[in-house]
C-alpha cells in the first residue's frame, strides 16, 4: 500500500523548463481543435497585416499627396527645391499656367511650380492645381476605412473562434479533472482539503481559460506585429531603424529580469489563495464547533495571517509591474526622442520625407504596445502556469486502488454465499497497524455485529470490505475469491452502506433515494418508503418525495436522514448491508423505527452492523468483539454475557 507522510501536493519550483512542460501537457486538450486554432492564427496574421498597413497608407498619403517630396529621378537636378508637378492636359490647369507663366516651368505636357511660388497664388487657384492630390488623399482615406472595417470584422471572427476553442478546451479539462478526482481512493481526500480541490476545478481552470483566450493567440499576434514593424522600418530606412533599435537589447534584458521576478510572485499568490479557500471552507463546515468553543477570535487571527500573506504576495507582484511598466514607457519616450532628433535632422537634410518620419513615429509607438501587452499577458501566463502546475499534479496523482487486468478479472457472483477475512492486517500510517491479523468468516444471509471501544478498528474493517482501502497483509474473499480480482465497481454494486452520519446531496429526496433509477414506478417507490419507515414524514413535507434538500440534508433530523439512507440502500437492492454506527446519534423512539427499517432491509441479505449501542447488536446472529485491532471475542449475545469477559463489561457500562 502506498504510504503518505505529507500532503499529496508538495510545492515544486516552477522554472522555465516546467513552463514549457506545462504547455506540452496542455497539447492533448488543444489537439482536437488544432484546425480551428490554425484558422485563428491565419486570421491573426491578417489582423497584423491590417494594423501594419494603416501607418503605411498614411505615409503614402503624406509623401505622394499632402507634402510630396522629390522624386528620385529629379533629386540631382532639383537639388533642395521641392515642387508641384501638374498635368497640362487638364484645361483648367492650362488656364492657370497661362495666367502665371513666370511661376511655372513648362516641359512637354507637364509643368512644375515650386512650393514657395505656389504659396503666393490665391487659395482657390491652389485648390484647383492640387485637385489630383485631393483625389489621392480621398482614396487614401477610403482605403483606411476599408482596412479598419476589415480589421474589425476579422478581429470579431477571430475573437469568437478563440473564445470557442478556449471554452471547449476548459470544458474538456474540467471534465477530465472531475472524472480523475472521482477515481482516486478515499486516502487521497484525507490529505487534501475541500477548499484546495474546489480551487483547482474552478479558479485554476478559469486561469487556464484566460491564458488560452488572452495569451497564446494574442502573444503570437504581438510577435507577428513586432517582426512586421521591424521588417517595414528597415525596408523604409535602415539607418533611422538602427538609431531607433539601439536601446532594444537593454529592453529585452530588463524584460528577462522582470520575468524571473514575476514568476515567484505569481506562484506565491496561487499558494496563498488555495490556503485561504481551504481555511474558509473549513470555517464554514465547522462553524457550529467554532462558535460553541468560542474560537471566533483565534480563527479570525488565522484568517488574518493568511489574508496578510496573500496581500504581501499581491504587493510583491504589483511592485514588479510598477517598476517594469513605467520603465517601458521611459524607454519608449527615449526611443521616440532619438527618432525625432535623428529623423528630424535627416528630414531637414532632405534625406528622408516627412511621411517617413511620421510613419517611423507611428510604428515605434505601435512597437512598444506589444511589449506592454506581452508584459501584461505574462502576468496572466504566470498565473495560468501556476494553476496548470497544480491541475496537472492532480491529474498526475495515481493514488487509486489497482484494478485487476482484464484477463485476470473474475465476474462478481450473483449471490454472496460467504465473506472471509484471512489474516488481515491494515494501517493508515506505516508501522502503526489499526487491524492486526484479523480472521473472520461470514456466511451468506448471516447478520454480524461488530462491537468495541472507540478506535478499536471497527470502521477500518468496513473500509476494507467496501474496498475503500486494501489490506497491508492477508486477503478479503467473497465466495472464496480475493475481492482484488473483481472490479471495484462490481464489488460495490453488491454493497449498500448506511453510515453513522449519512450524507444527502443538495437535490430532491427522490434523487437522493433513486439517483440512478429515474423511471422507477410509483408502487415500487411506495413499497421502499414503507419498508424504510420514512413514508409518513416524507408525505408531511411541502412537496413530498420531490422536496429539495439543502446541502447535507441539514433541514432534516438525524433520524430522518438515517431513514432516507436506509431507503436509498433498499432501492439499491444490495447483497451485503453494512451499518456503521447507524443509531449512535438517535433517540430511543427513533431508534426503534430505524431498527424496524433495518430488519426489513436485512431480510434475505448478509448484514454487518458496526454497533456502539449493544441493544442494536442483540439483533445479530453473531457478535464480534474488537479491541486494539484484534478480535478478542465472538459469539451470540447470551454466550458472550455468560463468558463474563470484555463484552460483558461493555454491556454493564451501558446498562
Amino acid at each position: 500500500m502506498q504510504k503518505h507522510t505529507d500532503t499529496v501536493f508538495s510545492e515544486k519550483s516552477l522554472g522555465q523548463a516546467r513552463d514549457v512542460r506545462m504547455l506540452r501537457r496542455l497539447y492533448p486538450f488543444i489537439h482536437p481543435y488544432r484546425l480551428l486554432l490554425l484558422v485563428t492564427v491565419l486570421l491573426m496574421i491578417c489582423i497584423t497585416a491590417f494594423e501594419l498597413a494603416i501607418p503605411y497608407v498614411t505615409k503614402i498619403a503624406i509623401d505622394n499627396y499632402i507634402v510630396p517630396g522629390h522624386r528620385q529621378e529629379d533629386r540631382q537636378t532639383e537639388q533642395a527645391e521641392r515642387y508641384l508637378k501638374v498635368d497640362l492636359s487638364d484645361p483648367d490647369v492650362r488656364d492657370i499656367v497661362s495666367a502665371y507663366p513666370e511661376k511655372f516651368r513648362v516641359s512637354a505636357d507637364t509643368a512644375k511650380i515650386g512650393y514657395k511660388p505656389l504659396s503666393e497664388l490665391p487659395p482657390d487657384t491652389i485648390a484647383r492645381l492640387r485637385r489630383p492630390d485631393m483625389t489621392g488623399v480621398s482614396y487614401a482615406a477610403v482605403a483606411l476605412l476599408v482596412i479598419i472595417f476589415l480589421n474589425f470584422a476579422v478581429n470579431f471572427i477571430q475573437v469568437m473562434m478563440m473564445e470557442y476553442i478556449g471554452q471547449q478546451v476548459m470544458h474538456d479539462l474540467r471534465m477530465k479533472l472531475f472524472s480523475h478526482i472521482q477515481t482516486l481512493c478515499v486516502r487521497f481526500f484525507t490529505h487534501n482539503p475541500v477548499g484546495r480541490l474546489v480551487t483547482r476545478v474552478t479558479n485554476d481552470i478559469q486561469n487556464m481559460h484566460e491564458m488560452l483566450t488572452s495569451v497564446i493567440i494574442f502573444v503570437m499576434k504581438d510577435i507577428f506585429l513586432l517582426a512586421g514593424i521591424t521588417i517595414v522600418l528597415f525596408s523604409i530606412d535602415w539607418q533611422l531603424s538602427l538609431a531607433a533599435y539601439v536601446l532594444f537589447p537593454f529592453v529585452f534584458y530588463v524584460a528577462a529580469k522582470f520575468a524571473g521576478a514575476a514568476r515567484e510572485a505569481f506562484r506565491t499568490l496561487r499558494i496563498k489563495i488555495a490556503e485561504i479557500n481551504s481555511h474558509f471552507s473549513e470555517t464554514i463546515g465547522g462553524m457550529s464547533v467554532i462558535q460553541l468553543f468560542r474560537q471566533e477570535s483565534a480563527n479570525f487571527d488565522t484568517f488574518k495571517r493568511l489574508n496578510h500573506e496573500y496581500f504581501s504576495a499581491g504587493m510583491q507582484q504589483i511592485t514588479v509591474f510598477a517598476i517594469f511598466m513605467p520603465f517601458i514607457e521611459l524607454v519608449s519616450s527615449v526611443v521616440l526622442a532619438v527618432v525625432i532628433f535623428y529623423g528630424g535632422g535627416s528630414l531637414m537634410a532632405e534625406r528622408i520625407t516627412l511621411g517617413t518620419l511620421v510613419v517611423f513615429i507611428s510604428y515605434l509607438r505601435m512597437f512598444f504596445r506589444p511589449i506592454r501587452d506581452i508584459a501584461e499577458k505574462y502576468n496572466i501566463t504566470l498565473n495560468a502556469l501556476s494553476s496548470a502546475e497544480r491541475i496537472f499534479l492532480i491529474l498526475g496523482e495515481n493514488d487509486r486502488l489497482p484494478e485487476p487486468a482484464s484477463k485476470e478479472r473474475f465476474n462478481m457472483p450473483e449471490k454472496i454465499t460467504s465473506i472471509t477475512l484471512d489474516h488481515v492486517t491494515f494501517s493508515y500510517v506505516a508501522e502503526e497497524p489499526v487491524l492486526k491479523d484479523i480472521s473472520l468468516d461470514i456466511r451468506g444471509g448471516e447478520t454480524i455485529a461488530v462491537v468495541g471501544p472507540t478506535g478499536a478498528g471497527k470502521t477500518s474493517l468496513i473500509n476494507l470490505i467496501t474496498r475503500f482501502y486494501d489490506p497491508d497483509e492477508g486477503a478479503i474473499r467473497i465466495n472464496g475469491t480475493d475481492i482484488r480480482q473483481f472490479s471495484i465497481s462490481d464489488v460495490r454494486s453488491k454493497i449498500a452502506l448506511v453510515m453513522q452520519d449519512p450524507f444527502l446531496f443538495s437535490a430532491s429526496i427522490r434523487e437522493n433515494i433513486f439517483p440512478d433509477r429515474p423511471d422507477i414506478g410509483e408502487k415500487e417507490i411506495e413499497s421502499i418508503l414503507e419498508n424504510a419507515n420514512c413514508r409518513q414524514f416524507i408525505n408531511r413535507l411541502p412537496h413530498g418525495i420531490d422536496t429539495r434538500l439543502s446541502e447535507g440534508g441539514i433541514s432534516l433530523s438525524s433520524g430522518q436522514r438515517q431513514l432516507i439512507s436506509i431507503a436509498r440502500a433498499l432501492a439499491h437492492d444490495p447483497e451485503l448491508i453494512i451499518f456503521d454506527e447507524a443509531t449512535s446519534y438517535i433517540d430511543s423512539e427513533t431508534e426503534q423505527e430505524i431498527q424496524t427499517a433495518l430488519m426489513n432491509l436485512m431480510q434475505s441479505r448478509t448484514a454487518i452492523i458496526i454497533a456502539h449501542r449493544l441493544s442494536t447488536a442483540r439483533i445479530a446472529d453473531r457478535i464480534i468483539v474488537i479491541n486494539h485491532g484484534r478480535i478478542i471475542e465472538a459469539g451470540t449475545h447470551d454466550a458472550l454475557i455468560r463468558q463474563n469477559g470484555f463484552y460483558h463489561r461493555l454491556y454493564q457500562l451501558q446498562g
